[in-house]
């Protein structure tokens, strides 16, 4: 579709909020950015003002990764003198999980200052303009949508644990449903504070001071000078080649973007992306995450190190033998929801925003007076698998997370990410084969059914390929099948553009209720 733009979100108002910018000649990080404070009212309590994150900005002739994560606190307090509160949500009756809330949970929030260091490198549009929209929609109100109610109700324990939790998220004494209001008057207050006085009080001014109080007197760590010494930080994006593109995602400390790249430039080197060579790609990704691994993404040069030609070679030398890696014991604890958001902004220019937000589950602690519901990083166990309260203070946490874009030619040809913990890698992989391999439009390639490969199992959704799944069997592998479509696997938020004509086309996963806005 020939347009100014085009946004792919969680959320109808998500995408539509960026896609307006666009209309009125924003960019795409003008509109990515109005997109994400849209998403803090539409798609709470999965990101927000307590939450962290990335955006890969492609702007020609720059690609830049701005990480603004969350990042361990203890600078003013480094004892804890609470616990973590463990907490089982049930995602299905029989299949409980537990998260870890609290405020010993809580880790330096980053989306405030991220948003503004963004929009001041390359932004068009004024905070204040961009913020107008979802402050009315906080104050006023949004319908919630049947995506929003699951993510409410399975939450639902996290969300009323704590009494200004209950307030927001179950105010007659019951959880919210598909159709009724949510309000958060205290957001669009503090939207309107940011429109007005920028990222400043987020960090150093009295928000910033009654989030530090409120955390600490409750025995957490996040005082005033972890929320002062925040920075959003620029990194060069880890790139991996692919059919003749280049693909680049979010390199270390995180771990994500260096998994796809490994199983990309495993795969280049295959015959084909059919299901058992995927698979392949990705166990011996997951081998890889060892403790080593998770040491070395806080030392320079790894990711070179790690996607190093003798390293890819001898793993895609296994996978053409149809050989399984040596010693997967070291893989860390599995799998969880990934309370995330990803969303896609794409301008007639061909620029790129790609950002994905988290707030984890959140950790229940909503600071009165801020619109602030902090984060729970330091609580997920996937996001801290060597043990947690061990990184020191001002260390970001590693994350799944990998918003990243596809150029051929140095031209952008599709940007993309996706929620979805663990599964993120395996999501964001099979869509750009489906993309590039298959040929497939936005929307279809978003749609395919996925599988998944972690401890020791395949999970599958209905549609993939049996034969390659016997395949699997056959080679020893635990099948898992599953009998819908599902969150599990992700959700993928994804634009493509074709590099000769600017034609763009967009994908929103019905999995996570995904939309796509043209401009």
């Amino acid at each position: 579709m020939n347009s100014r733009g085009a946004v792919a979100a969680g959320h109808p108002l998500t995408a539509e909020a960026g896609a307006t910018v666009l209309r009125e000649g924003g960019n795409a990080v003008d509109a990515a950015v109005a997109a994400v404070l849209t998403s803090f009212v539409t798609e709470s309590p999965l990101t927000g003002l307590g939450a962290g994150g990335f955006m890969l900005v492609h702007a020609p002739p720059e690609d830049v990764l701005l990480d603004f994560f969350v990042e361990v606190p203890g600078r003013t307090i480094a004892e804890r003198r609470s616990e973590l509160v463990p907490i089982p949500v049930y995602f299905s009756p029989d299949s409980p999980q537990v998260f870890n809330v609290g405020a010993a949970s809580c880790g330096v929030p980053g989306t405030v200052a991220g948003l503004a260091e963004a929009l001041r490198r390359y932004g068009s549009f004024p905070l204040v303009e961009l913020a107008r929209e979802p402050a009315r929609l906080a104050r006023e109100g949004v319908r919630v949508n049947a995506e929003q109610a699951f993510i409410f109700r399975i939450l639902e324990p996290i969300l009323t644990h704590e009494p200004e939790c209950r307030a927001i998220y179950a105010p007659d004494g019951r959880i919210l449903a598909e159709g009724d209001l949510f309000r958060f008057d205290e957001l669009g207050g503090a939207l309107d504070r940011l429109a007005a006085d920028g990222s400043g009080p987020f960090y150093e001014g009295e928000i910033a001071r009654r989030i530090s109080d409120w955390v600490l007197e409750r025995g957490g760590t996040l005082g005033p000078d972890d929320l002062a010494a925040y920075r959003p930080r620029s990194r060069e994006p880890v790139r991996a080649g692919y059919r003749g593109r280049d693909v680049l995602t979010n390199p270390p400390p995180s771990s994500g973007g260096l998994l796809i790249a490994f199983a990309l430039s495993l795969l280049d080197r295959a015959d084909s992306a059919g299901v058992a060579t995927v698979v392949a790609a990705m166990e011996e990704a997951q081998v890889a995450r060892t403790e080593a691994f998770f040491h070395g993404l806080y030392e320079d040069g790894y990711a070179h190190e790690f996607l190093s030609e003798p390293r890819i070679e001898a793993a895609a030398q296994r996978i053409r033998l149809s050989r399984r890696p040596p010693d997967p014991s070291g893989e860390p604890p599995g799998d969880r929801l990934g309370s995330t958001t990803h969303i896609t902004a794409v301008d007639s220019e061909g620029r790129c925003a790609s950002v994905t937000c988290s707030n984890g589950t959140g950790s229940g602690v909503i600071v009165p007076g801020t619109g602030v519901h902090v984060n729970n990083m330091l609580g997920e166990e996937d996001l801290n698998p060597l043990g947690f309260h061990v990184n020191p203070p001002g260390r970001r946490v590693p994350s799944m997370m990998s918003p990243t874009v596809v150029l051929r030619g140095g031209e952008l040809e599709a940007g993309l990410g996706s929620g979805g913990s663990n599964r993120i890698r395996s999501a964001v992989l099979q869509t750009i084969i489906r993309l590039i391999d298959d040929g497939m439009e936005a929307q279809a390639a978003v749609e395919a059914p996925r599988f998944h490969f972690e401890s020791g199992a395949v999970q599958a959704e209905p549609g993939v390929d049996e034969e390659g799944l016997d395949r699997l069997a056959a080679l020893d592998y635990q099948l898992v099948h599953w009998e819908e479509r599902n969150l599990f696997f992700g959700g993928v938020h994804a634009v493509a553009r074709d590099p000769a004509s600017g034609e763009l086309r967009g994908g929103g996963d019905p999995r996570r209720g995904g939309a796509v806005a043209y401009a």
